[in-house]
């Protein structure tokens, strides 16, 4: 079962950070504006320069090519990249599974949200067809930037449940950034505050 290990791991004003998740157990994070919250999610992600360590099921991210790294591990920023026109060109990947249109069902999108330019998608909309492109590389382990800082109450209420799921079906640690103190009652077993660098047990 596949548990994400971080070991002194530091990069620029954040760290060093020791921290186990374990296989579906979910940890919240939150943090100040410019405390390091997005710092921390790239450096576990292997996107920044860092000291120390990251390892997933004993496997270290040095080890290993950093795409591979990052299908694994994967980081889903709180503003997603489109590099193609048409949203269904981002899920053709011999190494993903088709799009599932349950989870298009489950995110209140319609079934031909697939052939849709990028460009006429709300912030919202692209928003949860990039968590959808992630999940369909079916990755051992998620990194979460604020997943729900552009959808409404019932947005977030379906991200919150469709993630809980994930995890669960393929016991994915999930470490989820928030600035929302009730979100993160609501999805974490544990809660941390990013201080001066440092990760502060909340109660």
């Amino acid at each position: 079962m596949p548990t994400l290990k971080l070991e002194r791991l530091a990069t620029r004003h954040v760290g060093p950070i020791d921290l186990s998740i374990e296989a579906g157990e979910c940890v919240c994070v939150r943090g100040a504006s410019g405390s390091g919250k997005s710092l921390l999610l790239r450096a576990i992600a292997d996107l920044d320069a860092h000291d120390g360590e990251a390892s997933l099921d004993a496997r270290t991210c040095a080890s290993m090519p950093a795409p591979a790294w990052r299908r694994r591990v994967m980081l889903i920023s709180a503003e997603s990249h489109w590099w193609s026109a048409r949203v269904g060109e981002h899920f053709v990947d011999p190494d993903a599974e088709p799009c599932d249109p349950a989870w298009l069902d489950r995110l209140a999108l319609p079934r031909e949200a697939l052939d849709w330019q990028v460009a006429r998608c709300s912030t919202g909309e692209r928003q949860r067809l990039a968590l959808l492109r992630a999940l369909a590389r079916r990755p051992a382990a998620l990194l979460l930037d604020e997943p729900t800082g552009n959808l409404d109450v019932d947005g977030t209420a379906r991200v919150e449940a469709l993630i809980a799921d994930y995890r669960r079906e393929h016991a994915a640690p999930v470490l989820w950034i928030s600035h929302d103190p009730a979100q993160t009652a609501r999805v974490a077993g544990r809660r941390f505050l990013l201080v001066d660098g440092q990760l502060r047990a909340e109660s």
